[in-house]
């Protein structure tokens, strides 16, 4: 069961005007470090007035200052019978083909039906998974977005996970995407190599827009182009939060399906309004790398799944693409 989260509300007093938000803060909730507020700070759980604020905001007298405390996270992930496809398993690892809509670990409001929890149920709990991620995370090397479906690998055994962590730093894990982009991009081809960070106003989001951000690139190459659409094969250099929907939404093509980055809820081809997709057409077709352990090549392969294939035959008809033409950009991810 899911605590709720505590609300706590201050005036500020005279005596305290021009002070750092984050000081009065932590004179006033003695339980939490600093760096725990500046963290909420960070994720806009502070208000001062009803509008969040960074930490070195100097406060005044009398403004109302409210801050959102979310529950602990629970101390361990309970096994769930979720099934899995598994593309790939030896006593290392497993590269699973994870459905869009499933979360990976726990956090943000999602205790229950996380592919930690399946993964636990399918493996014989945490001693089948890796520990260096913590407990709320067992096996988990690297992270797909809810949405996002394909493709991702697990260790199960803490020197096969340091070791794939290491090859996703070092850039030697080959990671290929197909998405379907909202919009006609211009070139066959290309980089996008625009900086990531955290967007201030929306913290869901991320943003090119901060000179902060941190290097992002992102190869693409167009497989089909569609009247109004574009779909794209992607592989990542680096690996950024949201990278491949931030990128390009940044170039104005936003990819179908993601509101959260700009593509409309429905599609529209001329008069038709196309059924709504329901999730993001992005999709982690394959992970290439060398095993750990014995050095061997590993290419994984995820089939791009059937809702994403109708969405595609769906669009073709509506734009007058043939069915042979969408067949053959597909073959290799069918």
């Amino acid at each position: 069961m899911t605590t709720s989260a505590e609300f706590s509300e201050f005036v500020v007093p005279p005596a305290r005007a021009g002070e750092r938000l984050d000081r009065f803060l932590a004179s006033q909730l003695p339980q939490l470090s600093r760096s725990k507020i500046q963290s909420l700070m960070e994720k806009g759980r502070v208000r001062v007035d009803g509008v969040a604020r960074k930490a070195s905001h100097r406060i005044e007298a009398g403004e109302e200052v409210a801050i959102e405390i979310p529950p602990p996270p629970p101390a361990r992930v309970a096994a769930e019978f979720i099934p899995l496809e598994i593309l790939y398993e030896d006593e290392d690892l497993a590269v699973i083909n994870k459905p869009a809509g499933m979360t990976v670990h726990p956090g943000a409001g999602a205790d229950a039906g996380t592919m930690v929890g399946a993964l636990l149920h399918q493996f014989g709990g945490d001693r089948g998974l890796s520990t260096v991620a913590g407990p709320l995370r067992p096996g988990i090397v690297h992270r797909l977005d809810k949405e996002t479906s394909g493709a991702i690998v697990i260790a199960k055994n803490d020197q096969t996970h340091r070791k794939l962590v290491e090859d996703f730093r070092a850039r030697r894990v080959r990671k290929t995407y197909l998405a379907l982009l909202h919009g006609r991009i211009k070139q066959d081809a290309g980089t996008v190599d625009l900086p990531i960070a955290r967007d201030l106003r929306r913290r869901s989001r991320m943003t090119t827009r901060r000179r902060e951000g941190r290097l992002a690139q992102t190869d693409w190459r167009v497989r089909l182009r569609l009247n109004g659409f574009s779909l794209i094969e992607a592989d990542l250099r680096t690996g950024r939060t949201h990278q491949i929907r931030v990128h390009f939404s940044a170039l104005g093509c936003p990819v179908v399906g993601d509101t959260l980055y700009g593509a409309p809820r429905r599609e529209r081809v001329g008069t038709e309004l196309l059924p709504p997709l329901g999730r993001n057409f992005l999709h982690s077709a394959r992970l290439g790398f060398q095993h750990p352990r014995t050095g061997r090549a590993i290419d994984a392969r995820a089939p791009l799944p059937p809702e994403l294939v109708n969405y595609l035959e769906t669009l073709g008809c509506a734009t007058g693409i043939s069915a042979r033409s969408i067949d053959d950009a597909l073959r290799q991810f069918l």
